[in-house]
């Protein structure tokens, strides 16, 4: 009777402690090489789920200037041009996605060209209902389609007010190896920008690596939108095409519930790096 009791108390200390927050997913098509345009909508999105709950809201990859890096999306795509349309971390559209996101105190993130130096990464920010940049992430890896991009070399996960995060960028999710890694981080939830690849195969990969990590993730493309708990459960999704918003609740303990990852044997695993 006492152990029961005592489980009962852990259990409703736990839940008392669990991060619960409304998620939105802007399921968005953006315009080709038009930041005005493309700002204007993620702004109009960004209130209208912010009026509907939503404390944490996340655009599809490349949204503010309209995914151009890619050579299937813009086969005329040339070096100065998409110099000129990337932006710096600093720059005036993303100081405007951080004033917003002060105003509306909401956690907003937004995928972009990153302008670097002299080079260009694509890249996603998430700036603080205090506006302060939680999450800076840049695309580890493509199909070799994104000839003007630099490729990031890192997988950062940052404490927030709703738990341990991490982003990957579109083709990022198809090497497992990247969520492995953010899950072995601590993350525990994981947000997925993209633009391509988003039929059927698509739905059932961000299922298993939702549930392979025993993590939430948040799958958000123009044409997808899908928000999935750690069991692999679909708990939100677009129901029809065209833009809209995504929204649920997620709840995330502070303690987890155990996953698969403690099955591991790590000391087997040097095969996947030789």
């Amino acid at each position: 009777m006492i152990s029961t009791m005592r489980w009962i108390l852990v259990f409703l200390t736990v839940a008392a402690q669990a991060a619960d927050f409304q998620l939105a997913a802007l399921s968005l098509t953006p315009e080709p090489w038009n930041k005005a345009a493309n700002y204007a909508k993620f702004e109009k999105f960004a209130r209208q789920a912010r009026s509907q709950g939503a404390d944490l809201i996340v655009a599809p990859e490349g949204f503010l200037e309209g995914y151009v890096g890619n050579q299937g999306r813009t086969p005329d795509l040339n070096w100065d041009r998409y110099y000129e349309v990337s932006e710096p971390l600093d720059g005036p559209w993303l100081v405007k996605v951080r004033t917003l996101a002060i105003e509306l105190k909401a956690n907003l993130m937004l995928g972009f060209a990153e302008r670097r130096g002299k080079e260009v990464f694509n890249s996603v920010v998430m700036f603080s209902a205090a506006g302060v940049k939680l999450i800076h992430y840049s695309k580890t890896h493509t199909m070799n389609d994104e000839p003007l991009n630099t490729k990031g070399d890192s997988f950062p996960v940052v404490d927030t007010d709703f738990g341990k995060m991490g982003t990957l960028i579109c083709f990022d999710r198809q090497v497992p190896e990247t969520a492995r890694i953010l899950a072995l981080k601590g993350a525990r939830l994981l947000l997925v920008p993209a633009w391509g690849s988003s039929g059927e195969m698509n739905d059932v990969m961000m299922r298993v690596r939702a549930y392979e990590n025993n993590v939430w993730l948040a799958f958000v493309h123009p044409d997808r939108a899908l928000i999935i708990d750690p069991s692999g459960k679909i708990v939100a999704q677009n129901t029809t095409r065209g833009d809209q918003i995504v929204l649920t609740r997620v709840s995330i303990p502070e303690i987890a519930k155990p996953g698969l990852l403690r099955f591991r044997r790590p000391a087997l695993y040097g095969d996947l790096i030789r």
